[in-house]
């Protein structure tokens, strides 16, 4: 069956005082049934939570601000999985809550051990609506929003796309109210251009934002998955994009080719790094021309922190550039003691080396 990733943001799901759109969260399962039906397995990131909480728990002024996610992260859950769950009964289709922090991602027992449970839940006709656990999700264990959560969840299922929805159409060449502003439709290649034109503002009831959503959408299709960023507010808009894409105003990012799935997992794997390698413009050149190269020692310059054999490092230019990151092959110790030698077996293989 094919798969695909649905994730509907706050600013989709609530009304403008801060209350659940149950109308919205109606059309989006029969949206999800009505995939289903066209034989579609759905995968769905729901933000919602702390803005469902927020609507029905009144706080003191004097509550601190990761006891006030807690609490209405807390209760907000609840409340959005008993409205999923209510119009989901009208489809006899049953529903999991699976909540999920950054570190489920940290390591590759995690990764497979979480990827085991969505399928199990998938092959058995159940929809995962997966959430961040924003009750003990704070600081360094916090997702930049669930686009990046999405986006992880995505690259581990090998989903056929990605859905973001969003409560504008797409990315702009300025601001969406400006009547000079475009919608750039698709998305090919260098995404380093983009950041002129979006803007930082954050949405009113997340944490997330368009630059984060490009971002993200970027690192996806890098790993071979298409990604589309729609207007959530707009009935039936994935069954429209699902049916004809070209047919929908939004953007689109052009997926490269298929990335097997532990790139996928390295893709994923920003901040669980355990070192950092600088290396020299000759290994930065041969990495990112068309071949297929692994890391060697050789063209290693400098190791910041400490890793053993599998741990995950992130790569640098001698400019400073992030390159990409990698699973190594051997300690830190054995790896200094071949820097500037020839013939030493690659430090990260081609296989295990994602690239940015």
């Amino acid at each position: 069956m094919k798969r695909i990733c649905i994730k509907i943001g706050s600013n989709v799901l609530t009304k403008e005082n801060g209350e659940l759109n149950t109308s919205r969260i109606k059309n989006l399962v029969y949206q999800i049934s009505s995939l289903r039906n066209m034989g579609m397995q759905c995968i769905l990131v729901s933000s919602g939570a702390v803005a469902a909480g927020r609507s029905k728990i009144k706080l003191p002024e004097k509550t601190d601000t990761v006891s006030a996610r807690q609490i209405w992260s807390s209760v907000g859950q609840v409340e959005l999985l008993n409205v999923y769950s209510s119009f989901l009964k009208d489809f006899e289709i049953e529903c999991a809550q699976v909540l999920v922090t950054k570190q489920d991602f940290r390591t590759r027992e995690h990764y497979l051990n979480m990827k085991n449970c969505l399928n199990s839940l998938l092959n058995n006709g159940i929809l995962p609506i997966i959430n961040e656990n924003d009750a003990v999700s704070v600081t360094a264990l916090m997702f930049t929003d669930n686009d990046e959560l999405s986006g992880l969840i995505a690259s581990m299922m090998d989903v056929e796309a990605l859905y973001l929805l969003s409560n504008i159409n797409g990315i702009y060449t300025g601001n969406p109210n400006d009547i000079n502003s475009a919608l750039l439709e698709t998305v090919n290649g260098d995404l380093n251009r983009l950041k002129q034109y979006i803007s930082t503002q954050k949405s009113n009831f997340g944490r997330g934002g368009m630059l984060t959503k490009c971002s993200i959408a970027g690192r996806v299709a890098k790993s071979g998955i298409p990604v589309h960023i729609a207007n959530g507010r707009i009935d039936n808009i994935v069954l429209e994009l699902v049916k004809s894409p070209e047919s929908v105003y939004h953007t689109s990012f052009t997926p490269s080719k298929k990335a097997s799935t532990v790139k996928q997992w390295l893709a994923g794997s920003d901040g669980f790094e355990k070192a950092k390698l600088t290396i020299n413009e000759g290994a930065e050149e041969a990495l990112c021309s068309h071949k297929a190269t692994s890391l060697l020692p050789i063209g290693v310059i400098n190791i910041s922190g400490d890793f053993e054999k599998g741990d995950i490092i992130k790569i640098v230019g001698s400019s400073g550039k992030v390159i990409g990151l990698g699973k190594t092959q051997y300690n830190k110790i054995k790896a200094e003691s071949y820097i500037g030698k020839t013939g030493a077996k690659p430090l990260v293989h081609y296989d295990y080396l994602f690239l940015y």
